[in-house]
């Protein structure tokens, strides 16, 4: 993927970030269009009924993810909650934490789980695949923000440093951008008022792709689009991934991810 060095579209970022913030107000609205959108969700893939653990945003608990749960169970998946009540950070021992709730769900089902998380969800949801990839089937994050400058990791070093306390994401499988060795799709939107795009662009390879749609960030786990891209990612046999296709239909509301790639620094 080409990373041109121009300071034009950091400074774009920069000058409408104020801008996409106040955008983040459209959260209610695209959980709306997602109620009224429900007949035309239904016809989105079923599933093979293996279980789906969900992992929320910063400051989030399993509630905001339960709509989606709801819609993933009536699609014939086993979606599970994480159960660890707000998420206030990989502090400790949660990443191990969450290993076990894997774990557990891959020997009580007997089939690899797979995984979605919402922003620092989505890093947890990473940091898992790799620790455990004999667990875990595929990975979805939605507007998870794990490349950029400066990189993720130097901000959980920065919290060691000034707290003393141990936190949960050390970089132990290597950069934080670098993919799980399993299916991977980072979900988007170039209008995120809280995670800049660009930081949640996913790296190109084989078992690698990225999705976009227009939502803001707060919205983007409710958003109908997102649900229809999460069905039909779930969909696929397991060992059978195939990127995301935009034919028909789905090229009017899913733009192409590669039309203009993320600048070098979008910080």
């Amino acid at each position: 993927m080409p990373k041109p060095q121009s300071c034009d579209d950091r400074w774009l970022l920069h000058a409408t970030a104020p801008l996409r913030l106040a955008l983040e107000g459209r959260a209610s609205w695209e959980c709306g269009a997602t109620l009224a959108t429900q007949p035309l969700l239904a016809l989105a893939p079923r599933g093979d009924g293996h279980p789906v653990l969900t992992l929320p945003l910063m400051l989030g608990n399993d509630l905001p993810m339960q709509p989606l749960r709801v819609y993933l169970k009536g699609r014939g998946y086993e979606p599970q909650p994480w159960g660890l009540g707000v998420n206030l950070g990989p502090r400790g021992d949660l990443l191990a934490r969450c290993l076990k709730r894997v774990h557990d769900l891959h020997r009580r089902h007997g089939r690899r789980v797979s995984l979605i998380g919402w922003s620092l969800g989505g890093l947890y949801a990473r940091e898992l695949a790799k620790e455990a990839p004999e667990a875990v089937r595929l990975v979805i994050t939605l507007g998870a923000p794990f490349t950029g400058q400066p990189r993720p990791g130097d901000a959980w070093r920065l919290y060691e440093n000034v707290t003393g306390k141990p936190m949960g994401l050390p970089e132990r499988h290597g950069p934080l951008d670098r993919p799980p060795p399993v299916p991977t799709t980072s979900i988007y939107s170039r209008s995120d008022g809280v995670v800049p795009w660009p930081c949640s662009y996913e790296r190109d390879g084989q078992l690698t792709e990225n999705i976009e749609v227009e939502s803001s960030h707060l919205g983007l786990g409710v958003h109908p689009l997102t649900w229809y891209a999460i069905a039909d990612r779930l969909a696929q046999p397991e060992g059978a991934w195939r990127p995301f296709e935009r034919r028909g239909w789905k090229a009017l509301f899913y733009p192409d991810p590669g039309r203009s790639p993320p600048p070098a620094t979008p910080w």
